[in-house]
């Protein structure tokens, strides 16, 4: 027997285990090679070109102290005469020697622990000097610092000794081969999986040693290999991510096709110490919700804040004085996935880490610190950090070709075959289990690792999709989620809105009483009242909950909002409304865009209080979209892409204090009237009272009708009689004309209280109950509401 302390060669990139089989019959061994099938091992059996066979047993050394190979090969035929080992890249041979009289020949080769994991390349020789190779005419390879690795869990996962496992999901791969870089753009070492070894049922999977020397790594599945497609691919369960590179691709007919590489960082997230942070748990009916894109928020140089904090979750966190302001005790981020650069973040790549755009150094790793950072910033001032999520549809296809890592590594199972008839777009096939899996995986790991408090599901009419693009009546991925241990306990909201369409059609969604979802009518019925376009019954049935929509669940599970990210802003609702933009249900109050004219500028300032005013004073959930407390405009333009970053120069003018402040009165309105705004149940019929001019009957089927009241009976309880207020009367007036309101006797004692009338000027249009300037007005008095005004009055008992 012989002992080499031989250097391994390095692999070339292009390196590979073909012809690798997996020991399967416990084959005839000697001692040397029994002494080496213990733990930390690894065994292959090749079959040679002369016939015989040829058994390798790699194993670690006790202590780290690195890695011994053996090698036995029978003794019969041409070797009878002995037998010596080349190793590849070294002109040195390793006599092999009968591990016992009669027995098969054997040697060892010993190899430095810190350069694993590498291959160890070698050749046979008989005593004439004639090699033996493979049965395929290659010669035999090993690798050394690899083993078979788990397929649980999916992507990368250490163990505490430092060993690292791989596990990817391909049904479709023939093969999958782990590229891992150093710092250069080609792969340092490639390890190419034996289906035999490194496959169990659909998922391939490897383990190493150690993987220090190297900095990231990558998936080749080899599946477009024939159009010229065959780079790495993103870990789909990556928790670290690297940047971008160009990685053009040739197609079949020769031409260079764009495309771009992302790859997996081999470094750990980042340990964060959450101290005492606890998720807020603040019930359903209690939020006030703001809508807002990490960067777009405070990205201007008006946000006074530092370049490498302005546009990132830090700048998010530097701005929570501002929702406290507002009375917001929820903030919606926008995607924060890693997303298309051109395409925007409603297209993302990646559904496991946040955007590195989003932090300080622009690196996954600070993004992660600096996300967790916020929320847990967030959560000290009681405020709930929501997510919009993007899971039926990827960046990744379409005529650029971007293959990034769903696509190429299992299309077929992570995507609807053909699409949707319609869409150009990538879409997933979200109630595959595997691709379920993916999604609930996700959505796990940013409650369990981020603290995140609930999820946003944009274009949610796809999320009932079955592999062939058809309804579901009862989509399983949405009832698991639904019912799962971890995200029961979370926001869960269906938004209709599609970003690959830009429809946004509300429908009938499978809910267990669990879904809350994104009232798309809410905001066009508001709309068209205050244009003077819809009937009063539809403003009422938004006023108390929208029934028609959430009879089953309770007005806590709509999502209130008159602006959102797609369409017009708040103040371009009320500045624009050329033919373009009919569905928008805009209107300019007599001028189109910019306009000097007073009379002008005061419709349109009562119609933002209105908007305002109609959406906080709404059973549901109120929410904000970014810029609306602030004039915020995109000159008349719906699209998306047009939106700029908030102007926080804007807050110290006298209208945005007007809104801000306004804002936060209703805020705080509907928290000490949590009776009748914060609530999970509909009012009671018995409760609710209508009117039109002059306590007439209101003229519901009238389309000119544009004249409402709503007086609404306290609820006593019995348990605490002193903790509620008044009755309230509302009153609407959508009207080019004035119109008069004759208040409802209350009871003796008492008298009515303006509290709000939007077509006064500020300070005066709203007031709290505590101001001894407040208006009182009694029983059958009369009121004049001004054309284009909301009216709100609370009974209050009068001290004697």
């Amino acid at each position: 027997m012989a002992s080499s302390s031989l250097p391994a060669p390095p692999a070339p990139p292009s390196s590979s285990w073909r012809g690798l089989t997996p020991r399967r019959p416990t084959p005839r061994r000697g001692p040397l090679l029994l002494a080496r099938a213990a733990a930390r091992s690894c065994r292959y059996r090749f079959r040679t070109d002369d016939d015989g066979v040829v058994d390798v047993a790699v194993a670690g050394k006790d202590g780290d102290a690195g890695y011994a190979v053996a090698v036995e090969a029978p003794a019969h035929g041409r070797r009878s005469g002995g037998l010596v080992l080349r190793p590849a890249g070294s002109g040195e041979g390793v006599s092999l020697a009968p591990a016992a009289p009669g027995g098969a020949l054997a040697a060892e080769l010993s190899y430095d622990g810190a350069r694993a994991p590498f291959h160890v390349s070698f050749t046979l020789a008989d005593a004439t000097g004639a090699e033996i190779r493979t049965h395929r005419g290659t010669s035999f390879r090993v690798p050394v610092g690899v083993g078979r690795g788990c397929p649980s869990p999916l992507g990368l996962s250490r163990s505490k000794d430092g060993a690292a496992n791989f596990a990817v999901y391909s049904k479709s791969a023939k093969g999958m081969v782990l590229c891992l870089f150093g710092g250069g753009d080609e792969p340092a070492l490639e390890i190419e999986l034996d289906p035999y070894v490194h496959r169990t049922g659909d998922v391939w999977h490897v383990s190493m040693e150690s993987v220090e020397g190297y900095a990231s790594y990558g998936f080749r599945s080899g599946l477009f290999a024939m159009f010229g497609i065959d780079r790495p691919l993103l870990d789909p369960y990556a928790k670290v991510i690297g940047d971008f590179v160009p990685a053009d691709s040739v197609n079949e007919d020769g031409l260079a096709v764009p495309a771009v590489r992302c790859l997996a960082s081999l470094k750990n997230a980042p340990s964060y110490d959450w101290g005492r942070d606890k998720h807020p748990c603040l019930p359903l009916e209690k939020l006030v919700v703001y809508r807002a894109n990490v960067a777009l928020f405070t990205k201007d140089k008006s946000s006074g804040l530092a370049d490498d904090v302005a546009g990132t979750f830090s700048g998010m966190a530097a701005k929570v004085k501002h929702f406290r302001h507002l009375g917001v005790n929820a903030v919606l981020l926008e995607p924060v996935f890693p997303y298309h650069q051109v395409k925007g973040p409603y297209f993302p790549y990646h559904f496991f880490s946040p955007m590195s755009l989003y932090s300080s150094e622009c690196s996954s790793v600070s993004a992660i610190k600096s996300m967790k950072d916020m929320v847990k910033t967030m959560h000290r001032n009681g405020i709930e950090v929501l997510l919009e999520v993007v899971f039926t549809h990827t960046a990744e296809g379409g005529a650029e070709c971007q293959m990034i890592s769903l696509r190429g590594i299992d299309g077929s199972s992570y995507y609807i075959a053909d699409g949707i008839a319609g869409c150009k777009a990538s879409v997933l096939n979200c109630n595959h289990p595997v691709t379920q899996k993916l999604i609930l995986d996700s959505l796990r790991h940013w409650v369990l690792d981020f603290h995140v408090d609930g999820f946003c599901f944009i274009n949610a009419p796809f999320l009932v999709r079955g592999p062939g693009g058809e309804g579901l009546s009862r989509p399983p991925l949405l009832e698991a989620i639904a019912f799962d241990p971890v995200l029961s306990k979370t926001k869960i909201i269906a938004d209709p809105w599609s970003p690959l369409d830009i429809s946004n059609v509300q429908f009938p969604f499978p809910h267990w009483k669990r879904w809350a979802e994104m009232n798309t009518r809410f905001s066009m019925d508001v709309r068209k009242f205050l244009k003077g376009e819809a009937l009063i019954s539809d403003l009422a049935t938004r006023l108390c909950g929208s029934g028609d929509l959430f009879s089953s669940r309770g007005p806590a599970f709509s999502f209130n909002y008159v602006s959102r990210n797609s369409g017009l802003t708040l103040v371009d609702l009320v500045s624009f409304s050329s033919d373009e933009l009919g569905s928008e249900f805009s209107w300019n109050c007599g001028e189109e865009g910019p306009s000097e004219n007073n009379a002008v500028l005061q419709t349109r300032l009562r119609q933002i209080r209105n908007l305002l005013f109609i959406l906080f004073i709404s059973l549901g959930i109120p929410v904000l979209n970014m810029g609306d407390e602030c004039g915020h405009s995109a000159v008349g333009s719906t699209s998306y892409k047009d939106r700029g970053p908030l102007n926080w120069k804007a807050l110290k003018t006298t209208f945005v204090k007007e809104v801000t402040g306004f804002i936060s009165f209703l805020s705080a309105l509907r928290s000490r009237r949590a009776d009748i705004f914060q609530r999970r149940e509909f009012l009671k019929f018995e409760n609710i009272h209508w009117y039109g001019s002059d306590l007439s009957e209101p003229r519901w089927e009238d389309p000119t009708s544009n004249f409402l009241c709503m007086h609404i009976n306290a609820e006593l309880d019995e348990k605490l009689p002193d903790s509620t207020g008044g009755d309230l009367y509302i009153c609407f007036n959508a009207n080019e004309e004035s119109a008069s309101a004759t208040l409802p006797a209350i009871a003796e004692g008492s008298m009515w209280l303006r509290l709000v009338d939007t077509s006064l000027a500020f300070p005066g249009f709203f007031s709290r109950g505590s101001n001894p300037e407040i208006h009182k007005v009694l029983g059958f008095s009369s009121y004049q509401v001004n054309a284009h005004s909301c009216v709100l009055f609370e009974s209050k008992r009068v001290l004697s």
